[in-house]
């Protein structure tokens, strides 16, 4: 999943990117990938292809060392499917953008690769991405994903919806809050803990090395064992709150700035407060460059909660931890958001129509296990309304009881897709928003003082409106 919207391994989820991990009919075994070569990678073969022989395509993406071996996978699923189309994957876990527009500049792109929502779009407008509407009569289950999966870039036009699906969750450790006699967050939207009630239950979560809590006499903020919670400071973490207290990024035209409302004040001001007020969550400095996962700071106690996405689920499923999964907390209106990269299809590839029959495979519950291994949620509705389908990819040992109702009804009641994926220029904005944020976050500035300059820079011509949510 891509990002410098989010730190270390978040960053793989710039405006929400997906990731791959897990898969198809045969699990995280065996295949390696390739990774870029000699030759930069990219480029189209000219043999055969959309119904003229043997097809060789190339897969560009990002991920994790078990991403790779998953992916690689996937294409050989693929292709035991249809012998007589080769996809070579280009494994690119670093520098994503900049080695992708390079290929791009060079008249090599890859056939296909993940794409980020802001280089989508610009590429998009440029003609160089197949427009995928002209699909949508001949392979329904493309026309019939949740509205918020598209990426459209013009009238009827959209270079094609999320690789997958993905939403913002409260995971936490069971053992820590079992030990100190909390109950666990809830899993149903309506009844969500209010901020106040998710900071008190913070506290009691929150232990010193000697088991002091901060609101206990003698409680050392320098010597901290474990926090209760960590929320992250990207936009999948912020944006829900501000939905959640009736605001968001800009209004709907997307040309002016709400971020220095007192509502959206309130929020970024609450999330600084858990560090340097309530000291319930770790600071930037107390995090280091390199933080943990947020399995490894749930299985190792150093929290005892995490706001997060949904495809932490993979990591977590897979260890000993005994974790459970909560709704966000709610300033008045549950709400979480939902995100995703797009996987996109060049124009110049020389073979479009296998292109899009892989298009197809890669996000089908049915055929790819990256679903049920908990990494993806799927982009077609009835995988979230239908009982049968919901099953195909959550019973199992991976989903928890309560993920029906704290993830999966959850994104289809209470969920809008976040800002970064539909705000035009969004690299631009994001180039001056991060960084005023994070002054906030480093609890250098309150929000207020901070936010109103930050807002005068945003409505100062960075704000260009929204592209279409959907068809016309």
């Amino acid at each position: 999943m891509a990002t410098p919207w989010r730190p270390s391994r978040r960053s793989l989820l710039r405006a929400g990117a997906v990731t791959a991990a897990g898969l198809a009919t045969g699990g995280l075994a065996g295949c390696g990938g390739s990774s870029l070569d000699s030759r930069g990678g990219g480029g189209n073969d000219d043999s055969g292809g959309s119904g003229g022989g043997p097809a060789n395509m190339q897969f560009m993406f990002w991920g994790s060392t078990e991403e790779r071996k998953a992916i690689s996978e996937m294409l050989a699923t693929f292709k035991q499917e249809k012998p007589d189309v080769t996809i070579k994957p280009l494994f690119t876990p670093a520098d994503y953008d900049t080695k992708l527009n390079a290929l791009v500049a060079s008249n090599r792109a890859p056939d296909l690769c993940y794409m980020n929502a802001g280089m989508g779009y610009r590429l998009a407008e440029q003609g160089k991405l197949v427009d995928l509407f002209p699909y949508f009569d001949k392979y329904p289950d493309l026309a019939n994903r949740l509205p918020g999966t598209y990426f459209w870039w013009d009238e009827n036009k959209t270079y094609g919806t999320q690789s997958a699906n993905e939403s913002m969750q409260l995971f936490y450790s069971k053992a820590a809050f079992d030990e100190a006699g909390v109950g666990y967050p809830p899993a149903v939207a309506d009844q969500a803990w209010s901020w106040d009630d998710f900071v008190q239950n913070a506290y009691r979560l929150t232990l010193d090395q000697e088991g002091r809590r901060p609101d206990e006499s003698g409680f050392d903020p320098k010597k901290i064992r474990q926090y209760g919670v960590s929320t992250g400071w990207w936009h999948g973490s912020w944006y829900p709150l501000l939905l959640s207290r009736g605001v968001d990024l800009t209004d709907e035209a997307g040309t002016r700035t709400m971020i220095d409302s007192a509502e959206a004040v309130g929020v970024f001001q609450d999330l600084a407060d858990l560090m340097y007020v309530h000291r319930v969550a770790p600071t930037p400095t107390q995090l280091g460059n390199n933080a943990p996962s947020t399995t490894v700071q749930l299985k190792t106690r150093r929290v005892a909660m995490a706001v997060d996405g949904q495809w932490t689920l993979l990591d977590l499923a897979r260890g000993d931890l005994q974790f459970g999964i909560g709704v966000l907390p709610s300033h008045g209106t549950p709400m979480t958001t939902t995100m995703g990269g797009a996987t996109a299809i060049f124009a110049s590839t020389k073979h479009q129509e296998e292109a899009v029959e892989f298009y197809l495979f890669h996000d089908n519950p049915e055929k790819v296990n990256l679903f049920a291994n908990g990494l993806w949620m799927p982009l077609e509705t009835k995988y979230y309304q239908d009982q049968a389908a919901i099953d195909l990819w959550t019973k199992n040992d991976v989903h928890p009881p309560e993920y029906r109702t704290a993830v999966i009804d959850y994104t289809l009641n209470n969920s809008k897709v976040t800002c970064y994926q539909r705000l035009k220029d969004i690299d631009a904005i994001d180039k001056v928003l991060t960084p005023a944020l994070q002054v906030v976050q480093q609890g250098k500035q309150p929000a207020a003082e901070v936010l109103k300059p930050l807002a005068q820079k945003l409505n100062g011509g960075l704000l260009k409106g929204r592209y279409p949510s959907g068809p016309a």
